[in-house]
């Protein structure tokens, strides 16, 4: 017998426990009266923030700073100047693209560094400012390693990632991720088929029998998806039940929209799924936003998924190996679980372009 729930959101009229907006209504009506921040608004906050940076010691993930970064795309030199002068070295994208003195000045730090932790911390953000110089010095790092190396856990190529890159051993760059962000966001699935979501396959996975589906759809001849630089129909498909279980997951697709799933995966769910509820999630109401926005802003909120960009990663960046080429796979998208009101945590879509071959992998808390 189901629930009956008291309650429904008076703006989506989902069932609830309690009187008031969802979670995600909730949310999305915040993150908009962020982004409705007026020009004037924005630089004051900003001034505020330079002025005050030290406050980011007590919390770097203070509210303003985030909104400023993930809502309006602000990653400001005098900020990162004024971070700098007080040795405030986290949340690392506090140096995204910053200018060069202040990249050598994290180069004089970091090359000064004697602690593991600090040396770990000018890496992160040396990786943000990313410009050929702190590939060099990065590089230089690893071929050479400092007395705290021994107490890392990576290599400074893997510390590259943090900024959305790394590099091979004779020193070339390989970009990680994508310079362009969309959304996902509520609209009508028939008219916008450029992303199409969690939709429902007939083939089932021979590790759980549960149901297949195409987790996420992308059209890179539609316009907005052209950054992605791929003339065709690109689709990731997997086993919902499994695919949190398996590290990662692999499928392979062809241009023309076809896909198929690498399986048997070797770990998977140790219990007989329930896929009767497929049918509601593959009626979700997402597709590609009408507009770009900023790289992180798909690296804060808990109910977006986004094309593109910077990831929320829950725990370290994770980037995986094409299993036909070996060269580190690029970031795709993202699907929050939470936002489909399937499980917790998120799920990244992993692409290698030259293997036409995807990976997917989980990260929950």
């Amino acid at each position: 017998m189901g629930i009956n729930f008291p309650y429904s959101c008076p703006e989506c009229g989902k069932e609830l426990r309690y009187q008031g907006l969802c979670w995600h209504c909730k949310a999305e009506q915040a993150r908009r009266e962020v982004m409705a921040w007026t020009p004037e608004q924005i630089q004051e906050k900003l001034d505020v923030l330079v002025q005050n940076v030290e406050r980011l010691e007590e919390d770097a993930w203070d509210k303003e700073f985030q909104n400023l970064l993930h809502c309006h795309g602000i990653c400001s030199p005098e900020l990162a100047r004024a971070a700098l002068e007080k040795k405030i070295y986290y949340p690392a994208e506090l140096y995204y693209r910053a200018p060069e003195e202040v990249r050598d000045g994290l180069i004089q730090a970091l090359l000064g560094a004697e602690s593991a932790m600090e040396a770990s911390r000018l890496m992160s953000c040396l990786a943000m400012q990313g410009d050929d110089r702190s590939l060099e010095i990065l590089q230089e790092l690893e071929r050479h390693p400092r007395p705290w190396r021994e107490k890392l856990y990576a290599d400074p190529s893997i510390y590259a990632q943090t900024g959305g890159w790394t590099f091979d051993q004779r020193g070339t760059r390989r970009q990680l991720n994508f310079d362009t962000c969309y959304p996902l966001i509520k609209g009508d699935r028939k008219r916008d088929t450029a992303a199409q979501v969690f939709r429902l396959r007939e083939d089932h996975c021979p590790t759980c029998g549960g149901r297949l589906v195409d987790i996420l759809s992308l059209d890179g001849r539609d316009e907005r998806l052209k950054f992605l630089g791929l003339d065709g129909v690109v689709t990731a498909t997997c086993c919902p039940s499994c695919v949190p279980w398996e590290e990662p997951a692999y499928s392979r697709f062809t241009l023309d929209g076809g896909s198929e799933a690498v399986l048997p995966y070797r770990y998977g769910s140790e219990y007989d799924p329930d896929d009767g509820g497929y049918e509601e999630y593959a009626a979700n109401c997402f597709v590609l936003g009408e507009e770009s926005v900023p790289v992180f802003y798909g690296a804060e909120f808990d109910d977006t998924c986004t094309v593109g960009g910077f990831p929320f990663w829950i725990q370290d960046a994770q980037y995986y190996p094409c299993p036909d080429c070996g060269k580190t796979m690029k970031y795709l998208a993202q699907i929050k679980w939470e936002a489909l009101e399937f499980m917790e945590g998120i799920l990244y879509i992993e692409i290698c372009p030259d293997c036409q071959v995807i990976s997917m992998h989980h990260q929950q808390t």
